[in-house]
């Protein structure tokens, strides 16, 4: 398993576009991918589940993955949330 932490420096925080974005690059991995967000944690492959956290601008997550992509996988999301999200 893979993990990998992130505070979302974003001014809207993690709102229907940015989550678009996670989503889908989540579900091109055969991993299963969770997003946890104040002990809530979540398939990062499900729109509405990510959208249900309202991850909002000083957030920090937790991105795991587990799989035979799981590295992949994280290096993949953390290129969308370093170009959409924060840090």
């Amino acid at each position: 398993m893979e993990t990998k932490n992130f505070t979302i420096t974003a001014e809207s925080g993690v709102h229907a576009r940015p989550a678009t974005l996670l989503v889908n690059k989540a579900g091109q991995y055969s991993s299963d991918i969770q997003i946890t967000y104040k002990d809530k944690k979540v398939n990062l492959k499900s729109i509405m589940g990510v959208m249900s956290l309202g991850i909002p601008r000083g957030a920090e997550v937790e991105i795991s993955a587990d799989g035979n992509d799981a590295e992949e996988a994280i290096e993949g999301i953390t290129s969308v949330i370093k170009e959409h999200l924060g840090e």
